[in-house]
């Protein structure tokens, strides 16, 4: 909170005056010359960017590549869009288009969880709204994130609902069809993460209450030393979806915390946790051949 002492007040008194501090806006990241900026989204007086990765050679008029949106973590506070910046270059080199999407978020827009849904959402629903102009098959758009993105990415595509209004066209569905999660906060119950700020959409909003046979195929990694998302919750969700006949697998990491796959926290995680994501989309029929060995070492070493 910003204190600001007024020197004078009535009668020559002073006064303390409590100013919220102003909130940040989003801003434009520079992810280099081979990443494209746009707006996806104008809300809470605010433009939402969205970043494209492309394969090399990409031909935005013939080619009808898989794509992927990855959203950041941040309790839904806060967070960088530059957190999946690694697994979009990687993606990218192996024939996907990749996208990196803002959403608004406590700290910057002063919004609630809902808000970082619809944005998600209508994330989805413009990646498929111009998958012609762009070289994608707008039947192979998956969505990923971590923590509360991995929340955002789940309820794309299990959560029905929650669109924003404002989207120009509801008949382009917003529903992804391929789930990438990295300890998703995707229980939303009572006795799950995050109850008591989602309670107005609860249970709308909650991926793990909302499980049903037209749910897209998933992949969870997950640390068994997670302080936020047990292990127990995330074996439920498994369970659930294979019971719904979705494809469902479920990757535990032993002792890892939460946030395990980033680099910057255990290098050897990122690594598999990206090896396992190619050869899940490889089995979708999204990629083909091995991961790429060299291509992960040198992004590990060019990492900024």
């Amino acid at each position: 909170m910003d204190n600001r002492l007024l020197p004078t007040g009535f009668f020559g008194l002073t006064f303390i005056v409590f100013a919220m501090p102003l909130r940040a806006e989003t801003t434009q990241e520079d992810f280099g010359p081979d990443v494209t900026a746009a707006i996806y989204k104008h809300a809470s007086g605010d433009d939402l960017w969205i970043y494209r990765f492309d394969p090399a050679g990409h031909n935005l008029k013939t080619d009808r590549c898989p794509a992927v949106v990855f959203f950041f973590g941040g309790g839904w506070n806060g967070g960088t869009v530059k957190q999946f910046q690694q697994q979009a270059r990687y993606l990218a080199g192996r024939g996907m288009v990749v996208f990196l999407a803002d959403y608004r978020v406590m700290s910057r827009q002063g919004t609630a969880p809902d808000a970082c849904v619809a944005d998600g959402k209508s994330a989805v629903r413009w990646i498929r709204a111009h998958a012609d102009t762009l070289g994608i098959d707008p039947d192979r758009i998956a969505a990923g994130g971590g923590s509360a993105g991995g929340h955002i990415a789940a309820a794309t595509g299990i959560c029905d609902g929650l669109d924003d209004p404002a989207d120009i066209d509801h008949g382009i569905s917003s529903k992804a069809d391929a789930l990438l999660l990295f300890n998703p906060v995707y229980d939303n119950g009572p006795e799950g993460y995050g109850h008591n700020r989602v309670k107005p959409w609860f249970p709308a909003i909650s991926p793990a209450h909302n499980i049903s046979a037209d749910d897209p195929p998933t992949i969870v990694f997950l640390g068994t030393k997670d302080s936020l998302i047990p292990v127990e919750t995330a074996e439920r969700f498994d369970a659930a979806l294979k019971d719904a006949g979705i494809r469902s697998e479920l990757r535990l990491y032993p002792n890892q915390p939460h946030g395990f796959f980033n680099e910057s926290k255990s290098p050897e995680a990122f690594l598999d946790t990206v090896k396992q994501l190619d050869a899940f989309l490889v089995s979708l029929g999204w990629l083909t051949g091995p991961a790429d060995e060299d291509l992960l070492q040198s992004l590990r070493s060019t990492r900024k």
